[in-house]
């Protein structure tokens, strides 16, 4: 039977963690804390950045928000950043994306703190990933995440497993690549051009699909028994009452495939609630590091999926 890889239960466990070190640091006088900057109303934007300042302040964080206009300007956001740098209280800096068009969002990016980069995106971190040094280095919340969740059904020796990443993002799919060599797999990564996509796909133990292109994966291209995690979020036309709406599918064709995979993550519930959870693990992680603490680890313990659920602090 497929197992359905619930990452609300996992995303869960991971929020426990963060607060009960979270309560710790706070005995030794340290408080996580965490700036969240949106600039425009995008509503999508809006409904993420209020999630994510909400599990902030569950977790027992010093959480602000900086809401801006859609007018303001480049500069105007480098200095708010260059400021919550050298801010003491703040670990963690994250500026929603996507940026009004008056913004060059890569000179944003690159503005913030390495040490406090909890998105993984500045380049010092990205290099980091790159070259393996994951115990230093801010990995992006999402294959992070989803890195997690591949450890839930496969343990934490992947060995010698096949993987392909469809999707070759800054934001996933190299990020998600990297994570998997360094588990020692051996990694395909495709993309829009990738030729005959289906047989490179049927190669694969693991499967991670991060493109955005609704159900592109069929039930025909996956390997009996394959992990597949599906980062995809995709609202499509959808029919319920005789009412045209719109429901969430993901860049997998999840009933097709389940019959097949041996885990799948679902779209919404799976990938998507892990998100926000390595964004708080990341920033306990940056208020440790920043009081000379030695920082917690999230890696799971190796062990089957049928164990308790347990998380490595080193």
């Amino acid at each position: 039977m497929t197992e359905i890889i619930d990452g609300k239960v996992a995303s869960q466990d991971v929020v426990a963690e963060v607060k009960r070190l979270s309560a710790e640091l706070a005995v030794s006088g340290g408080t996580p804390g965490l700036a969240v900057v949106i600039v425009g109303e995008d509503p999508a934007s809006q409904v993420y950045v209020a999630s994510k300042s909400r599990m902030a302040s569950e977790c027992g964080f010093h959480s602000v928000q900086y809401s801006l206009s859609s007018d303001t300007s480049e500069n105007e956001l480098v200095d708010l950043v260059c400021k919550l740098n050298f801010d003491p209280q703040i670990h963690g800096i994250l500026v929603q994306l996507p940026l009004p068009s008056q913004i060059d969002t890569g000179r944003i990016i690159q503005a913030i703190a390495p040490e406090k980069d909890v998105d993984g995106f500045n380049f010092i971190n990205v290099g980091k990933v790159g070259t393996g040094e994951l115990g230093t280095a801010f990995i992006p919340c999402t294959p992070a995440g989803a890195m997690l969740l591949i450890e839930r059904v496969r343990g934490k020796d992947l060995t010698g497993l096949n993987a392909v990443v469809v999707g070759r993002s800054n934001i996933v799919g190299k990020p998600m690549a990297s994570l998997l060599l360094a588990a020692n797999c051996t990694v395909t990564i495709a993309h829009r051009h990738t030729r005959d996509l289906a047989t490179i796909t049927r190669t694969a133990d693991i499967l991670v699909v991060a493109v955005g292109k609704p159900e592109l994966v069929k039930g025909d291209w996956v390997k009996p028994g394959a992990t597949v995690i599906d980062v995809g979020i995709n609202r499509v036309p959808a029919l319920a009452d005789g009412t045209r709406r719109t429901t969430l599918v993901g860049d997998v064709d999840f009933g097709a495939v389940k019959r097949s995979a041996g885990a799948i993550t679902p779209v919404p519930g799976g990938v998507g609630p892990m998100t926000i959870a390595m964004l708080m693990a990341n920033t306990l992680v940056s208020a440790y590091r920043a009081v000379g603490m030695v920082a917690p680890r999230f890696d799971e313990a190796k062990r089957s999926h049928m164990d308790d659920n347990r998380f490595d602090v080193v």
